[in-house]
């Protein structure tokens, strides 16, 4: 008689849950966390923060999880705090101190420095991150002692803006593509300014459209009586990739593109990812914008639209 498969944890629950991360914890364990409080059988997050880090972190559970890249690919929104004349390993204050040097520094001289990172350039990626080199991330191969190579990355920073400087730590706000990384920011200031530096206090506000003032804390989570109250904290998908234009198709048009086709719709932005809707059947997925006034499918809730 063959051995009996063990049940898999938890329920098929789908949406999107904005989470409020605390510090001290990796994203994944905080991912975990929540799973268990959700009684979910599956759950992804979008994009990790760092142990130190706290604030926003969208996790997708169930169905949702296919939609998780929507939002690793999109803008952040931050709140740190530079600590100036002392650099780490890691970049931030989890990081053993490597060197450390007087700071002379006025506040004229930090603000002129923080406009220079405002705009599109190249950023190396630290040691410390989840980047892979030859199948290994970084991080793994910096503990060992190691330093690899690693590729500049074109990255975007929106908007950086001075919050205050004590004389020592520097309070910034800034809003940054995909695949940037505040610790080597730091680090570039700190370079910049001959002072050296790491971060001591990160926390995110935003992720596309997400905002950290709509998230719920584990603690929140805890407090309600069970799973299935817990469960009324999550989102639906189509409201959560609200920073996505909306484009409304007949339903013809809608037939043909969850069949696969290009179709033509009004009202498109140039270029870019869209949200479908029909009147039909409501949210039908993302989109892409093609030439001359054509919308294709790219990631589809469902194919089942009938025609009149």
């Amino acid at each position: 008689m063959g051995r009996r498969r063990k049940k898999p944890f938890g329920d098929p629950v789908d949406g999107i849950l904005l989470l409020d991360k605390p510090a001290g914890i990796t994203s994944n364990e905080a991912l975990q966390r929540a799973r268990k409080l959700l009684g979910a059988r599956k759950a992804g997050h979008t994009g990790s923060l760092d142990p130190i880090a706290t604030g926003l972190l969208p996790l997708c559970f169930g169905t949702s999880t296919r939609w998780s890249g929507y939002f690793l690919g999109s803008d952040k929104h931050y709140r740190a705090t530079v600590r100036l004349g002392e650099t780490t390993e890691t970049g931030d204050s989890e990081g053993a101190i490597i060197q450390q040097a007087p700071v002379d520094v006025t506040e004229d001289q930090v603000r002129t420095v923080l406009q220079e990172f405002v705009g599109t350039y190249f950023q190396v990626p630290p040691m410390y991150s989840a980047i892979k080199v030859d199948g290994q991330p970084l991080y793994k191969l910096a503990r060992e002692g190691k330093e690899v190579k690693r590729e500049a990355r074109e990255v975007t920073v929106h908007s950086l803006d001075f919050d205050s400087y004590d004389g020592r730590d520097v309070e910034l706000t800034l809003r940054c593509s995909s695949g940037f990384y505040v610790r080597a920011l730091a680090t570039e200031i700190g370079d910049r300014l001959e002072t050296g530096g790491h971060v001591i206090a990160l926390r995110r506000l935003g992720v596309a459209g997400l905002l950290v003032e709509e998230a719920q804390t584990l603690d929140d989570l805890v407090k309600l009586s069970g799973p299935t109250d817990r469960r009324s904290c999550l989102g639906a998908i189509a409201d959560a990739l609200d920073h996505l234009p909306a484009v409304e198709l007949s339903v013809d048009a809608a037939f043909y593109l969850c069949r696969g086709q290009s179709v033509r719709a009004s009202h498109l932005p140039t270029e870019g990812n869209v949200r479908l809707y029909s009147a039909g059947a409501g949210f039908l997925g993302v989109g892409v914008v093609g030439p001359q006034g054509t919308v294709a499918p790219e990631r589809l809730v469902s194919s089942g639209i009938q025609t009149g």
